[in-house]
């Protein structure tokens, strides 16, 4: 048996300055055999019942579709990651990486049978979902809403980037200067929905362990931010998730702001 972890998190969500309306979401819940309970901003949770996910999504599309598209998303997973546990119940133990790649799937074909009218067509969304069990953090990601980890003092971009730019950053080829100012930065090929027939999500296990920090965000913070500010910030074992959520928050608002900008960062503390 696992010797069960303890959780602290913050999470946050706030419109751009440009943006008539917060095309984001974002939901803490734990995962159990009674389905999801909704977790408030700010918390701490053992791991010793249920299992704790943190999603951030950003939507995108006509209308009032981003943030339909962003807010269904969340909700369908939080419907479909608890199902694990009616599994278990019933004698069947589905690989946690599959049963994501089959929610994800599942929410994709979904959103994509909702946008049928003018207001919602095409309507899409990223996602970026930690999933912590006892043994491990699951995760999904699809666009360009991230996930870090920072660890002994380094930080680590567990998520992948769905764009070329990012690729080509990644790969050496350019540096993060021109990343950041790569017209094509922001030019996904995956989302959730959109039209596409199929998605193709970036999926992983990562063992976790006490004294790890993670974060979940969008690309608003990004815009804001350099690799080294949020190294800086998470890597800082002085401060609460309350405290570097706040501290990532402003860093960035000051330095960008212009679009919507959502996250979580959440510490193992045992």
């Amino acid at each position: 048996m696992s010797t069960s972890h303890s959780i602290t998190w913050a999470g946050t969500s706030t419109s751009g300055s440009r943006k008539p309306r917060n095309d984001d979401s974002i939901i803490a819940f734990a995962s159990g055999r009674d389905g999801a309970e909704l977790l408030p901003a700010v918390g701490s949770r053992a791991l010793d019942t249920h299992d704790l996910v943190f999603a951030v999504s950003d939507g995108m599309g006509g209308a009032n579709a981003g943030d339909l598209a962003s807010s269904l998303l969340l909700d369908r997973m939080s419907q479909a990651i608890p199902q694990t546990f009616k599994l278990a119940a019933a004698g069947f133990y589905p690989d946690c990486l599959s049963h994501l790649a089959e929610a994800v799937r599942d929410v994709h074909e979904h959103l994509n049978l909702e946008a049928r009218d003018a207001d919602t067509r095409g309507m899409a969304a990223t996602l970026a979902l930690a999933w912590f069990t006892p043994e491990n953090l699951y995760l999904a990601n699809v666009g360009d809403s991230r996930i870090y980890l920072a660890r002994d003092g380094a930080l680590e971009q567990l998520s992948r980037d769905h764009t070329s730019a990012w690729a080509q950053w990644k790969r050496g080829e350019i540096g993060e200067v021109e990343y950041r100012n790569h017209p094509r930065r922001a030019a996904l090929y995956e989302v959730v929905g959109g039209g596409h027939p199929a998605v193709r999500p970036h999926f992983a296990a990562v063992p976790f362990r006490r004294g790890d920090s993670f974060l979940l965000c969008t690309d608003g913070l990004i815009d804001g931010l350099w690799e080294r500010h949020i190294e800086s910030v998470l890597a800082d074992p002085a401060r609460s998730p309350q405290a570097k959520a706040d501290a990532l928050l402003k860093r960035a608002l000051d330095n960008a702001g212009a679009d919507d900008t959502t996250l979580h960062v959440i510490s193992i503390d045992r």
